[in-house]
This record gives structure tokens, C-alpha cells and sequence, in this order.
């Protein structure tokens, strides 16, 4: 058995699992662990559990140490530097025409890297950036590149709801929203109101949407034919939440009721089906074929002896007054060189 902590390096941001061996942690402490990248230093989001080591995750990391008032001055410092390098680089990229936005710089806990995340539209080649940025700072520089998502995560902001925004608040993974969810929760289908900061539509509309979807069963839709109070009615609006549906009644007075309240009408049967036109007969480029007439047996016969090929009779070995035909040969005689001598003179 192992224990495991989840440990956090940003608000808002991706938890991963550490290794506490027997350290006492309790949520909300700062914490010095092992990263691919060297050491971080990170914020404990739960208290540690235990968990079966063929369980645990593979190449799990460790927690090396509750934070010290050096550790953290450390962290100050590398974080007062984030501001001069966004400024110099933000420089080099109007210096060199660069088509990128920089978004954000950020420095290692021990100040031994230095990542600057950027949106674009496309691939940008940053390596002569890449240059002037390693001889001025004198450290590692990483370019990562994010989305806009990501980007409005970083910057942060507050939403049209008037709350900060979602995503860098407590969303942790962003989730795929589409307009059927707004649909769907009946909002205006309007780009402006239904958009975050983003650009993209909202990650509040995925919220309720699973609740709109187990409410609106067994409500009739907008159009159908309904009863109400014994008058019949016509479905023109949803309260999904409530439960209740606006019916316009024939005298044109809008009533809303519950969906309990109503009896949804089956469609009318009196109405005959339009006649259906007869398929015609699918063309093949030739005569439509029918049925055959019958033949007398001896016209059939007749059709199949002009139908077969005439071969050609032999004539009876010893017959009187007939020679033996012979078969032309295809193949076309040889021509004889101007110079060959006569045939007669065989001798020379």
C-alpha cells in the first residue's frame, strides 16, 4: 500500500497524483514535489489515501517536501520576472512581424525556464525568436502553444452573468457544448448571448442540460393538438422546469397549464391519404419487355434454323462429278524480291 495526494499547480488547474510516503498533508498546503521539468512547487487539493501499488498510476512522482518561507520567496521572485519577460518578448514579436498573440510568461519555480504560451492561427516558426530570447535571458525558453479556450483560462475575466469566469474559477477539463443545448433550454439562438469571452458558446449551457432534457419528457410538442377544460387547443410554448405548457385555444386565448391537466389529441383519421401515383416502369434503353406471345411449334422451329449459321456440307469421299473443295488460306502470299531469277532456271 501507498499513500497518493493530488496536488495542483495553478487556480483551476489539471490535479495530479503524487507519492507522500509518510508525510502528514492537509488540503490547502504549499508543497515542493518532482516534476519531468525538475521541482514545482504545487498547493495539496486532498488529503492522502491509500492505494494498492498495482493500482497506482505508472511513473508516479513523490512529494519531496512541505514548503519553506525560502521556497516560497523564491517563487516570488521567478514570479516578479514574468512581467519584463512578457514585455521584451511581446517586442521581439513586433520586431520581427511575427503573426502570434503571447498570452502569458511564466518562470519555473526555480527560475530555470522560462514558457511563454501563445495563440495563432497557424504554424508559426518562432525558432529565430527562440534565439534572441535564450542570449537575453540566459536560460531555457519553451513556446507553447494554446487555444482560445485556454487562453481565456489564463487570462481570466468576468462572464456576461457578472461571476468570473467558469474556466478559471473551478473548471477543471472543458467539455464539448453544441447548440442542441441551447435549443434545448429554449435560449435565443443569438451568437452574442449564447458566447463566452472565448468565442466559443458557453460552458454554463452544458450544466442543466442533462435536467432540460429529463424534464421535457412527456411533454407534447409546439404544434400538437391538445384538450383542455374539453376545448381543443393548439401547444405554442414549454415551461420545462415548471412542468407547465401555454396551449392557444381556438377562441385565440393563450392558457398555461399543467402538463397534467392535458389531453394530448391523437391524430385525425378521417383525413384519406392522397392517392399515390402508379410507379412507371423503369426504362432500360431498349422496348419495354412483356409477355410473349406463343409461337406454333413449327415457326419456332423455323426462327432457330435462321438463327443458326449455315456449315458448309462436305461432299461424299468417291462421289461422281464433285471435286473436293479446298480451303482458302488467310494468310497472305509472299512477295518475291525484284532480283530472284525465274523459277525455270532451278540450275542457274
Amino acid at each position: 500500500m501507498i499513500r497518493i495526494i493530488s496536488v495542483k499547480f495553478r487556480n483551476a488547474g489539471k490535479q495530479y497524483d503524487f507519492q507522500c510516503n509518510d508525510l502528514e498533508l492537509t488540503a490547502g498546503e504549499r508543497v515542493i514535489v518532482e516534476t519531468d521539468r525538475g521541482q514545482a512547487l504545487g498547493t495539496v487539493v486532498s488529503a492522502p489515501r491509500e492505494c494498492d501499488t498495482a493500482e497506482a498510476p505508472d511513473k508516479l512522482k513523490r512529494v519531496l517536501r512541505l514548503a519553506t518561507d525560502k521556497d516560497l520567496q523564491m517563487a516570488s521572485q521567478s514570479a516578479s520576472k514574468e512581467d519584463a519577460a512578457f514585455t521584451f518578448c511581446q517586442q521581439r514579436i513586433q520586431a520581427r512581424n511575427m503573426e502570434m498573440k503571447l498570452v502569458r510568461a511564466e518562470y519555473l519555480f526555480d527560475a530555470s525556464k522560462i514558457i511563454f504560451y501563445f495563440t495563432a492561427d497557424g504554424r508559426v516558426d518562432f525558432r529565430d525568436l527562440v534565439k534572441d530570447l535564450a542570449h537575453h535571458f540566459h536560460t531555457r525558453i519553451e513556446m507553447r502553444q494554446i487555444g482560445v479556450r485556454d487562453e481565456a483560462k489564463i487570462t481570466g475575466g468576468i462572464g456576461i452573468c457578472g461571476r468570473a469566469l467558469c474556466c478559471c474559477t473551478f473548471l477543471v477539463n472543458f467539455a464539448p457544448v453544441s447548440v442542441k443545448m441551447a435549443k434545448e433550454q429554449n435560449l435565443a439562438l443569438n451568437p452574442n448571448k449564447i458566447s463566452g469571452q472565448c468565442g466559443r458558446l458557453l460552458c454554463c449551457l452544458n450544466y442543466e442540460y442533462d435536467t432540460y432534457r429529463e424534464h421535457s419528457k412527456g411533454l407534447p410538442k409546439c404544434g400538437r393538438k391538445v384538450k383542455v377544460d374539453g376545448q381543443e387547443g393548439q401547444v405554442v410554448a414549454h415551461n420545462v422546469l415548471a412542468r407547465k405548457v401555454t396551449v392557444r385555444r381556438e377562441d385565440n386565448v393563450s392558457v398555461e397549464v399543467p402538463a397534467e391537466n392535458i389531453e394530448i389529441l391523437e391524430k385525425s383519421a378521417d383525413k384519406q391519404p392522397a392517392p399515390q401515383s402508379k410507379p412507371r416502369p423503369k426504362k432500360t434503353g431498349g422496348r419495354a419487355k412483356g409477355p410473349r406471345k406463343p409461337t406454333p411449334s413449327g415457326e419456332s422451329k423455323g426462327r432457330q434454323e435462321k438463327q443458326q449459321p449455315k456449315q458448309a456440307q462436305k461432299p461424299a469421299a468417291g462421289g461422281e462429278g464433285e471435286k473436293p473443295t479446298r480451303k482458302k488460306s488467310r494468310r497472305r502470299p509472299r512477295r518475291r524480291p525484284a532480283t530472284s531469277k525465274p523459277s525455270g532456271d532451278k540450275n542457274g
